[in-house]
């Protein structure tokens, strides 16, 4: 039966798979806490899954065959992205053991301070991501020693994070390079560079504000902390050996970036050539994660690269920032994406999503509630898909004719579904980049969300930026809108 042909549920009817996860989310939090993810998440997400199913079965007639389809269709498309986080694992393993990151941490907190690290790491960040247009290979990079460093300095690990996350979705939105930005602009028929002129119209002034905050914040942390500070870099160097030519990996690193080769191919290389520092530079850390075997070097190489590893440096703390998960690390994580993946798809299936975004639609009636309604759906698609690249996607295709209609440009619904879809997927718990960025880094997205002023603001900016009507015009058609 196909979906046209169908009667779609009522928009009360589709929000109750959404409550019922939204419900069961709560109870996981309330009773696991942080740790949500390793199991209880995917359960309520198989719940809200079968809620979506059952009613749609039995009240609508929907078949199962429909459902199937359309798992097999979203999961399909993030199988890439499932290699991709293995290959993060991996990385985040062979940088630390082969002393690539111990290295940056051990320079990194001598020379910056704890009042202007935050405005720091956020810039940082924000050039990588520009530069390699990739969020995620910036986090699980530079972001992983940065966040070390803010350790070290004794800055909150939820600043740290924020910091990073907020320089490196605002690289990521205005990179030519990112999948996002792509994907954006090319789903609307908007020219790539036009598509980025736009959106610095409301991405510049939310990252200014973003930089002021930190940089206010910044002033009001401790700078007492040489003891803690001195701790690290004694533990390191009596651990690992401190060497800048560790550094080539990350600079050979950069180079594949400025190549543009395909992120999954940088990183894979990326953690080989950790690889192989690893067995130059720290063989005796490899021999004591390997031993108890035969070859105990070679089998701490492998261990690094697909195991949880412990290296003990003296000093609780320090022990804590340089273990590592490797590639069985990012399991919970590949688990709970796919439940999210197949909750996303019986909801498109369905037809609910559609439902409720009709909805949203039939209520638009000017400018300012076009452009928030877009940013809304956005939002509501990361947290009801729990995948950025379905929410563009869908963002895009519901709202395309809409706009059309109206008059408005395309590249005003290119700029306001990376506004909205690109930046906030990664503060949902259970999207993708939420569940990747929060496993990587370490820290749980409810506890970075609130200083993640970058994500927060870009939707805000782009409803703002409507509201005054900066830069947007419309041509005249049979459909006129009320201007605000």
């Amino acid at each position: 039966m196909d979906k046209i042909e169908r009667r779609l549920p009522h928009p009360l009817v589709a929000a109750v798979p959404l409550l019922v996860l939204i419900g069961l989310l709560a109870v996981v939090i309330a009773l696991f806490g942080s740790d949500s993810l390793n199991g209880g998440s995917q359960i309520a997400l198989l719940m809200g899954l079968a809620t979506c199913v059952a009613i749609s079965m039995v009240f609508y007639r929907v078949p199962w065959k429909a459902f199937e389809t359309q798992m097999t269709q979203t999961l399909g498309g993030v199988a890439v992205t499932l290699l991709i986080l293995l290959t993060v694992g991996m990385l985040s393993g062979s940088w630390m053991v082969s002393g690539v990151v111990p290295t940056l941490i051990y320079y990194g907190v001598q020379i910056l301070s704890p009042q202007f690290f935050l405005i720091g790491a956020c810039a940082i960040c924000a050039l990588v991501s520009l530069l390699s247009g990739s969020s995620w290979t910036t986090i699980a990079t530079i972001g992983v020693a940065l966040l070390g460093i803010g350790d070290a300095l004794g800055i909150s690990e939820a600043w740290t994070a924020g910091a990073i996350i907020s320089g490196a979705y605002f690289g990521d939105k205005m990179s030519p390079l990112s999948d996002t930005t792509i994907l954006a602009s090319s789903t609307t028929g908007v020219d790539i560079f036009d598509h980025i002129r736009y959106m610095t119209l409301t991405t510049t002034p939310a990252f200014l504000i973003t930089l002021v905050i930190f940089f206010v914040a910044g002033l009001g942390m401790d700078s007492d902390v040489e003891v803690q500070v001195e701790q690290y870099t004694e533990g390191l160097a009596s651990t690992f050996n401190i060497s800048l030519w560790t550094l080539l990996v990350p600079v050979l690193t950069a180079v594949l970036i400025a190549r543009r080769l395909p992120s999954l191919i940088v990183l894979f290389l990326s953690a080989l050539m950790a690889g192989v520092t690893a067995l130059i530079l720290q063989p005796h850390i490899l021999s004591e994660i390997g031993q108890g075997g035969q070859w105990p070097i070679v089998r701490g190489l492998a261990i690094t690269y697909y195991g949880a590893t412990a290296v003990e440096t003296g000093y609780a703390a320090l022990n804590d920032l340089v273990s590592t998960g490797g590639m069985a690390g990012m399991l919970n994580t590949i688990w709970l994406i796919i439940c999210a993946m197949c909750f996303g798809a019986v909801m498109v299936a369905s037809g609910m999503i559609e439902s409720i975004t009709r909805l949203v639609i039939s209520w638009i009636r000017h400018r300012l509630g076009l452009v928030a309604s877009t940013a809304s759906t956005g939002i509501f698609l990361n947290i009801a898909t729990g995948d950025q690249f379905i929410s563009i996607v869908l963002t895009a295709d519901m709202f395309r004719h809409v706009y059309q209609r109206l008059g408005f440009e395309p590249r005003l619904l290119s700029r306001t579904c990376e506004d909205s879809a690109t930046v906030t997927s990664v503060l949902v718990p259970w999207n993708t980049c939420g569940m990747t960025q929060s496993t990587v880094l370490g820290v749980s997205t409810l506890t970075y969300l609130p200083y993640c002023f970058f994500n927060i603001l870009s939707p805000l900016m782009t409803i703002l930026v409507a509201a005054i009507g900066w830069r947007i015009r419309q041509q005249k058609t049979n459909a006129p809108v009320a201007m605000d």
